[in-house]
């Protein structure tokens, strides 16, 4: 199986450190989306979006960061990172639909505005935005950090994929200035998921 990555990005990160943590192997393709790779014609056959992550198995082309993630426990064997019981299959289901639909939309306005505009020279962040950013940030924080105070892990009582999904865009926490302080239990559990292996495996470069 090839995935087309861009180093930077924290959904292609998210794959990487579920293949790492399944034992899945996995050839890397870096696409320079700053470049415009992804949009040549033919990535744009792979994924019409253009953009990273993307997995290719054969003559199968997937895109969507939680869909990988799910590809790959399906080809993996048994793993505590992937339960196969039920209730806990769709737990982990339930944290990555979040992750795409809440939590990721809200932490990636911090991204656009306080890291890729000025790298791009895209003029200075919008005060407007990053407004409604912090609604939309809080709202979810406070679903996460309620959760975390109960438990260490998202489902269950230890590690699953649901961690990789959730936690993978706050790589850049701290550079893309989130209003994450005073969320003592989000900081604690992405504390223990960046002491993960694979975690620093797929740091980008510096």
């Amino acid at each position: 199986m090839k995935l087309y990555v861009h180093p930077a990005s924290p959904f292609a990160r998210k794959p990487r450190i579920a293949a790492a943590l399944l034992g899945v192997e996995l050839e890397i393709q870096t696409v320079d989306i700053f470049a415009g790779e992804g949009q040549s014609p033919g990535f744009l056959q792979l994924n019409p979006q253009g953009k990273v992550p993307t997995l290719v198995d054969g003559d199968f082309a997937l895109w969507e960061s939680n869909a990988i993630v799910q590809y790959l426990a399906a080809n993996a064997p048994e793993s505590p990172f992937n339960p196969q019981e039920a209730r806990s299959r769709a737990d982990i289901l339930r944290w990555q639909f979040w992750e795409s639909t809440s939590w990721a939309p809200a932490c990636v306005v911090y991204i656009a505005e306080n890291l890729l505009k000025p790298m791009l020279g895209r003029g200075e962040p919008d005060p407007e935005e990053l407004r409604k950013g912090d609604e939309k940030f809080h709202r979810c924080a406070k679903v996460l950090n309620g959760h975390l105070a109960n438990s260490p892990w998202l489902v269950g009582d230890t590690l699953t994929l649901a961690d990789i999904s959730v936690a993978s865009v706050l790589m850049y926490a701290e550079q893309a200035k989130m209003p994450w302080a005073g969320y003592t239990h989000i900081a604690a559990w992405f504390d223990n998921i960046q002491q993960l292996p694979a975690w620093a495996a797929t740091s980008p470069p510096q």
